[in-house]
Parts: C-alpha cells; sequence; structure tokens
C-alpha cells in the first residue's frame, strides 16, 4: 500500500488582518479603511504566494470579503489561477471592511456568532460580491469554525461549495486563558483531522448519506496532539507563526527543527489511516507585518515562512507530498474514505522529550484519547452519537461556546490526580489484593496498533502491579470496531508471582458532562444498573448513593442535556454491576463493574454509547 501524503496551503488575502489595525495604526485613530495598512497587507499576501509558488507549490485563495473590493486583489487571484492552478475559493473571516461595517454596525467578525438571519445576509452578500467579480461561485469556504446551521444553508444555496475550513481544534477554554480572557470563542472536541460533517453537528461526522452535510471538512491548521492538548493550541501547530509564539526554535539561529518534525509526524499517521496521511496551512497576512510580531522581527517572521514552505517543497521534489487545492483534496477524500470509516492518531511527544505517548480515535459515534502514561486510560470522550444539535450565536443558548460536549475530560474535570476529596473523570481500572489497591494511572505503559479487518486494536505492554506479597502482570488490549459505537476493553493476567492467588479487579468509569471547567447541573441525570429480572436506579440528587447488582446486563447514565445514553457491560455472569452518584463537592457519577480474576484469565468490557430518546 502506498503512503499518500497530502497538504493543503491556504493564503488569505486579508485587507484588514486581525490584530493588524492595532499594529500599524499605533497612536492614531481606528481606521480599518487606511490606505497603509490595505497595502502592507496585500505585500505580505503576495510574498506569501511567491514563496509557495517558488517552492513548487500550488495553493487555494480564499478571497475574504475586504478583498473583494480590491481590484488588485482580485487581478492577483485570477493570475496565480492562471499560471499555477491555485484555486479561487472563499474565506468567510476577514469580514470587516468599511463596506462590512457601514451595513452590520457590528464590530463582530466571526461568522458563527451572529444571528442566524445575519448568517444568511451576510454569506449571500459574500457569495454575491464573489460571483461579482469571479464570474462563478466557489467550490470552497471556511472559517475558523462554521455551526451546522451555517454549513446546511450554505449547501442548501451554493450546491457547489464542497470543502470547508471548519474548526480548529481543541480552542476551547485553554486558549482562552492564554489570551488574557478575551478569546470568546470555544470550539473544543471537534477533529483534528478532515472529516464529513454531520448535518446536525458540524464536529460529529456523519453515520450516514442522510447525515451527511455534503462537504469535506477541514481542521483549521494541523496542531501538536499532545502539546496542543496539554497546552494552547495557538502554539503547537504547522503554521510557523504558532512555532514562533511558543518560542519552540532556537533563538540564535532561527531553525525549526519542532515544526518538521511536526510535519513528520503527521506524515507518519498514515500508518495508521490505511496509507493516507494529511497536513494544512491555513494563514492570513496579519502574523507577518514589518513590525514583527511575538518578540520575532519582520525577517525572523519571514524565515520561519520560506524554511517551511521549503520542507514541503523538498518532500514534493522527492514524490513524498501531493500538494492539492481544497476542492481536489475534497474529491480526493470522498473517493477515498467511507462514512464510516475513523481517524486514527497513535502521537508521541516530539517537544518535552518525554516517552508519553497518546492515542486518538474518531468515527461518526465518539472521538476518545488514550493515555499511555496513565496505564491506557481513557482521558477524553466526546459522545458524537448523540449528533447533538447546538445552534450558536446571538439569538441561542450558546452564543460563544460551540464546543461539543464531553463525558470525561481530564484538562477541565481533573482526570485521576486530583488534589483533594473527590474523583475527577477517567476510564481506567483498580486491582486490590488483601486491602491494598492499585489503580492503572499509576502504570505507565506504552501502545502498538494493529487493524484486523474493521477492528483497530490498540495493545499495551503489560505492566507489572506490585502488591505487599504478590506481583501481578496484566496486559491491556482496546477495540475499537468500526461502526460500533463502542469500545472494547480487555484485561488479560499473563502470570501471578501466587498461581493460586485471586485479585479483585474494578473496571470504572467517573463521568459528567459540560464543555469548560465548571460544572452543570447534574439533576436530570439518572443511573441504572440494569438485570434481567430486576434493576436498580438512582435520579441524580447530589446525595453520594450507591446501587449494586450481582451479574447486571449493563450499568447505564442517561444524561438528557446532551441527550446522551452511556453504560458499561459485560459478558461475565458472575460480575457485579455497580452506579454512584456524586455530591456536591464532586459532582460526577460513576459506572462500573467488579469480579476477582485468577492467573491466565481475560475480563472484557464495553463501554457504550448512543442517542438518549
Amino acid at each position: 500500500m502506498e503512503n499518500k501524503f497530502i497538504v493543503n496551503i491556504i493564503h488569505r488575502p486579508e485587507m484588514v488582518p486581525e490584530y493588524a489595525e492595532k499594529v500599524t495604526g499605533h497612536g492614531k485613530e481606528e481606521d480599518i479603511g487606511r490606505k497603509a495598512l490595505l497595502t502592507e497587507s496585500l505585500d505580505i499576501f503576495k510574498t506569501q504566494q511567491e514563496i509557495a509558488h517558488k517552492n513548487g507549490l500550488k495553493t487555494t485563495i480564499q478571497m475574504t470579503y475586504a478583498s473583494l473590493f480590491n481590484d488588485e486583489a482580485v487581478e492577483l487571484a485570477k493570475a496565480d489561477h492562471e499560471k499555477y492552478g491555485d484555486e479561487i475559493a472563499l474565506s468567510l473571516l476577514g469580514l470587516p471592511c468599511t463596506e462590512f461595517r457601514e451595513k452590520y454596525k457590528t464590530k463582530d467578525f466571526c461568522i458563527w456568532m451572529f444571528s442566524m438571519e445575519d448568517k444568511k445576509s451576510i454569506v449571500d452578500d459574500v457569495f454575491g460580491k464573489f460571483y461579482d467579480r469571479f464570474g462563478f461561485y466557489p467550490e470552497s469556504t471556511g472559517s475558523y469554525y462554521m455551526d451546522a446551521e451555517l454549513v446546511n444553508y450554505i449547501k442548501e444555496k451554493y450546491p457547489m461549495v464542497k470543502c470547508a475550513v471548519a474548526t480548529c481544534w481543541e480552542e476551547g477554554p485553554k486558549a482562552y486563558h492564554t489570551c488574557n480572557n478575551s478569546w470568546y470563542t470555544f470550539m473544543d472536541g471537534g477533529p483534528w483531522a478532515p472529516w464529513i460533517p454531520s448535518k446536525q453537528n458540524v464536529h460529529a461526522p456523519a453515520a450516514n448519506e442522510a447525515e451527511d452535510s455534503g462537504i469535506v471538512a477541514i481542521p483549521h491548521l494541523s496542531r501538536d496532539l499532545i502539546a496542543c492538548y496539554d497546552g494552547n493550541g495557538s502554539n503547537f501547530g504547522t503554521h510557523p507563526q504558532n512555532v514562533l509564539r511558543s518560542m519552540s526554535y532556537d533563538s540564535k539561529t532561527w531553525e525549526f527543527p519542532y515544526l518538521y518534525n511536526l510535519i513528520d509526524q503527521y506524515r507518519d499517521l498514515a500508518k495508521y489511516n490505511n496509507g493516507y496521511a494529511y497536513n494544512m496551512m491555513f494563514v492570513g497576512p496579519g502574523w507577518m507585518n514589518k513590525m514583527g510580531r511575538w518578540e520575532a522581527p519582520y525577517e525572523l517572521l519571514l524565515k520561519s515562512y520560506e524554511d517551511g514552505m521549503a520542507y514541503y517543497g523538498q518532500l514534493k521534489k522527492e514524490g513524498k507530498l501531493d500538494d492539492m487545492t481544497m476542492a481536489e483534496f475534497a474529491d480526493y477524500y470522498r473517493q477515498k474514505k467511507t462514512l464510516t470509516e475513523p481517524e486514527c492518531a497513535l502521537w508521541r511527544d516530539i517537544l518535552y522529550g518525554s516517552d508519553k505517548q497518546l492515542f486518538w480515535y474518531c468515527d461518526p459515534f465518539m472521538r476518545v484519547c488514550v493515555n499511555m502514561d496513565q496505564g491506557g486510560a481513557i482521558v477524553d470522550l466526546r459522545p458524537y452519537a448523540a449528533k447533538l444539535e447546538w445552534p450558536v450565536g446571538i439569538g441561542t443558548k450558546h452564543i460563544t461556546d460551540a464546543s461539543y460536549p464531553f463525558l470525561i475530560q481530564e484538562k477541565y474535570r481533573a482526570g485521576y490526580f486530583t488534589h483533594y476529596a473527590g474523583e475527577g473523570t477517567v476510564r481506567s481500572a483498580k486491582l486490590t489484593y488483601k486491602g491494598e489497591e492499585v489503580d492503572l494511572c499509576l502504570c505507565r505503559t506504552k501502545a502498538h496498533f494493529s487493524q484486523e479487518g474493521n477492528t483497530r486494536i490498540l495493545t499495551l505492554d503489560p505492566v507489572d502491579i506490585e502488591f505487599y506479597d504478590l506481583t501481578v502482570k496484566l496486559q491491556t488490549k482496546i477495540y475499537f470496531e468500526e461502526g460500533s459505537s463502542n469500545v472494547k476493553i480487555e484485561r488479560n493476567i499473563l502470570e501471578m508471582s501466587d498461581p493460586n492467588a485471586e485479585v479483585e479487579i474494578n473496571e470504572y468509569m467517573v463521568a459528567c458532562y459540560g464543555t469548560t471547567e465548571y460544572s452543570e447541573d447534574m439533576s436530570n441525570i439518572t443511573l441504572t444498573c440494569v438485570g434481567d429480572t430486576e434493576s436498580k436506579e438512582i435520579k441524580y440528587a447530589y446525595k453520594c448513593r450507591e446501587g449494586q447488582l450481582a451479574g447486571a446486563k449493563e450499568v447505564v447514565s442517561v444524561i438528557p442535556e446532551i441527550e446522551t445514553r452511556v453504560s458499561l457491560s459485560c459478558e461475565k455472569k458472575d460480575a457485579v454491576g455497580y452506579i454512584k452518584e456524586g455530591y456536591a463537592f464532586s459532582p460526577m457519577f460513576t459506572l462500573g463493574y467488579t469480579t476477582k480474576l485468577k492467573d491466565k484469565e481475560v475480563f472484557a468490557t464495553w463501554l457504550n454509547l448512543a442517542k438518549a430518546n
């Protein structure tokens, strides 16, 4: 199987780049129509285009609304389309310009935050202006985020659109905090690689043709799937600006090994995705202005871009990279991927020199993160199976928060390592022997990826669990069966220092729901142990109650606010299923199974997700 590595290089001639008016207009009253600003922006766009073409790379030119009023920008796009095969597309970023401000009487510039009425009006204005200038409608569009209603409207009205930049990976509270709590755009919980969004929710991939929104979505930047998850996403991506912002370059030599390592790790993802890997760069001119940015002079900004493009160019010359326009990529993706085919990434730390490893899995039913530093615990879980309709913008319940809710999220809801009473969200297991207890979260390990038919398998290196007078060697295997909306976790006792000993295993999931660090109201949640003949139920009331049932078929939580039903199940008849309600200081719930295991025995449990009726 030949590995194919594809890159999308996307430039946008923002005539009024974000941030730039404040920089170039220092000490002057705001004037977004000032000639110096427009000229410099266009010069930077030209420079970016020249650098790409010099390296033999074609680009997608996403015209901004402001640029459509500029004759030179329009002529440049036409010329580069003719000469280099660049695609002329349309961005929904870069709305602010004198004409826009006069019509809409606002300084808002994020398309997904407007009212639905304004979204439609803006789309028609921008698409109409594009048609006036070019004589055709674009096949690609994009923004930092595009909500489902917006995508559905565009696809219905402008059916030729087949590709869109639709979300920014893990751009939520972490990014907000690093912008002095001033960047009110939350869009955590989406895919990190291209996907086909559902009509109900852009983050959640379509499960079938009826759900297919009709576009191929790509992320805004290819992020580092560890550094960006642990810290601020804006610092760790394949945009040279990110690398400079994070200071992860050599300040003496101005070399960028981290950027190349990041691109290479994306190339490596072909191993886990049937021979296909993807990378993208989506830039406007704002960050490359002559006055410098992020303590970096213009010369360094320029060099970072030249070096990054030269690396892609070299890979192309060596036959290791295909540069495509967005529309070309959408056609390729539709032919290459099926709707239920997952996206997988076994990702290692390339920034801090640790051995940390995460596995990311995304399909139409879930997005899952498995942390090998915590023994293969699930530390992030988004229940896409609910296909939660989540309207965003003025006039909705979610004006600024477009994130897809989580059930488990270690950064916002503590994970295993909590500082005090209470628990954090995690899916793991505990072993107990003679009153001693060990959580697998404390057992660091490494993972190996394999695929059997339609099932992706994560095989973890065995760990040794040492009790006072017993050592247990245990191996975990995690199975993701395509189209199944569940995760199977298998614990295998490979050996025990006392072959006659018996240990208790407690397979558990501590969860809640939300999109930020702040707890939501849990009062409507129902917990149930379901048996063949009887069931035990707890209606969540923060009372710390517990229920258990021997031989339970499943233990279930229904969370009406996010229309999600999550359960654990097992086939071992003598296992005891249990449910636990939390309390106000620890507003979580727990689902689990306990059973006894002897040497060479295997215990399997399933984590199942469904839409709650």
